[in-house]
């Protein structure tokens, strides 16, 4: 009895062990998917940034190319009315904005059939919009291509970790498995933030510019309306 209750107030005299909570930083968790997994990381993060740059390069050319004077359809009108073509074509070139540039183009074939200019105005607004669109489809390749090659290293991390089990002589550690594992998970997870953001950037500017188109189709039947327009 007296060695039980030695034993107890042993017991009791001892503190308990403090819990340590353990953290891992993005960066450690990155290095711990072994030299696979941070080539895959680093091809997504190249990536990333490169759609972060098409998408603020164009957003900022889109919001450039839909501002317009209210003003400057009647403007356009009067001198057209006026018959000075030379002040509009001068007054498109200073504006110089999509829909500037295809008004100045149907100016420059009044006097030719109606027909000729509608079908000069749909070439040029053509351009205009390839111009608008331009580099925005890499957006969109980017959110298909970004989530494959994060599947791609999920499907190598689980080679890696099955190769560990078949050479570990039937003693699995899972310490062994950790490289495969880590890899799998944060390419999987790289991918689809790389993904995710790229299709919403993608979205966001066909929103964008399909009003900057739907402006230049605007005005240019409104011009188209004006030189029908009984003298």
């Amino acid at each position: 009895m007296i060695l039980q209750s030695t034993i107890q107030d042993g017991v009791e005299l001892v503190p308990e062990a403090e819990s340590v909570e353990k953290t891992l930083s993005i960066i450690e968790l990155i290095g711990s998917g072994g030299t696979a997994g941070m080539v895959i990381i680093a091809i997504l993060f190249v990536l990333m940034v490169f759609a972060i740059y098409i998408y603020f390069e164009r957003l900022f050319a889109i919001k450039a190319a839909s501002k317009i004077d209210s003003n400057f359809m009647n403007q356009i009108k009067d001198h057209v009315t006026n018959g000075k073509t030379d002040s509009a074509q001068i007054l498109c070139a200073q504006v110089n904005t999509p829909v500037s540039r295809l008004i100045n183009k149907g100016i420059s074939r009044i006097g030719r059939p109606l027909e000729d200019i509608s079908t000069a105005l749909e070439s040029a607004g053509r351009l205009e919009v390839y111009e608008l669109e331009r580099n925005v489809s890499v957006l969109a390749t980017i959110s298909g291509v970004g989530p494959m090659i994060g599947f791609l290293g999920t499907v190598i991390g689980m080679i890696l970790s099955i190769f560990e089990i078949a050479n570990a002589g039937g003693q699995i550690d899972i310490k062994l498995l950790a490289d495969g594992l880590y890899t799998a998970m944060t390419t999987t997870v790289g991918g689809l933030i790389v993904g995710i953001v790229a299709y919403m950037a993608y979205n966001h500017l066909v929103v964008k510019t399909d009003k900057v188109v739907h402006q230049m189709e605007a005005n240019s039947l409104e011009f188209l309306d004006h030189l029908n327009e009984p003298i």
